[in-house]
């Protein structure tokens, strides 16, 4: 079993890295579907939101516009989030990883924007960063998620910077392609190298590798 871990702040490329492994066989894990599919599906993880963040449930359900809204806002609120779904995401990736290894799966994929801070980093065997310009990902916030451009800079403010992951990654993948076919063909060609082992063989400084 060899696991990828993809991470990097969010409007920056790691779901198109992730479909280009999945391509190659690999099993896709989007630790942010994960946590959006347990906020509808694990009472205990609910629970444990409402004690933390009370009023942020409508009709027993958490609302995801009224908690983001928080967190987004308070460094403090988001690590109480983090500290609180973390566990709950991992036992699920645990549950794929396991399965999908009695089926013999030999490629696990992890997308995680908070892959290190949750340490689901040491159980990878190579982690990516993806990355892109602050402004472009702002546009791609606000497209993808229908947000106005305060909320889309609210959002990115309250991540890590590009220098988190070039220290904490193997490898950097930059994304300032306008056009995504363009990194999806990126992706596609330094994955292909990754799991051919060429990567290894050739670069000296995995981290610089860009």
């Amino acid at each position: 079993m060899y696991i990828v871990g993809i991470t990097g702040p969010s409007g920056a490329g790691k779901t198109m890295a992730l479909l280009s492994l999945e391509k190659m066989g690999a099993l896709p894990l989007d630790c942010d579907l994960i946590y959006h599919e347990l906020l509808y599906s694990n009472e205990k993880m609910t629970a444990e939101i409402d004690s933390r963040f009370p009023g942020v449930l409508t009709d027993g359900k958490v609302d995801r516009k009224k908690l983001r809204e928080i967190v987004f806002k308070d460094p403090a609120a988001l690590s109480d989030l983090n500290a609180i779904t973390h566990k709950f995401v991992w036992n699920a990736l645990n549950l794929e990883i396991s399965t999908f290894n009695k089926r013999g799966g030999e490629i696990v994929a992890i997308d995680a924007i908070a892959l290190v801070e949750s340490s689901f980093n040491e159980e990878c065997d190579i982690v990516i960063g993806i990355l892109a310009p602050k402004e472009l990902r702002i546009s791609r916030i606000m497209e993808r998620d229908d947000l106005t451009r305060e909320q889309a800079e609210t959002r990115v403010s309250a991540q890590q910077d590009d220098s988190f992951y070039i220290e904490n990654c193997e490898y950097i993948l930059e994304n300032t392609y306008e056009d995504q076919i363009e990194f999806a063909a990126k992706c596609d060609e330094f994955f292909s190298k990754l799991l051919g082992g060429y990567v290894w063989e050739t670069a000296f400084s995995p981290s610089k590798q860009r």
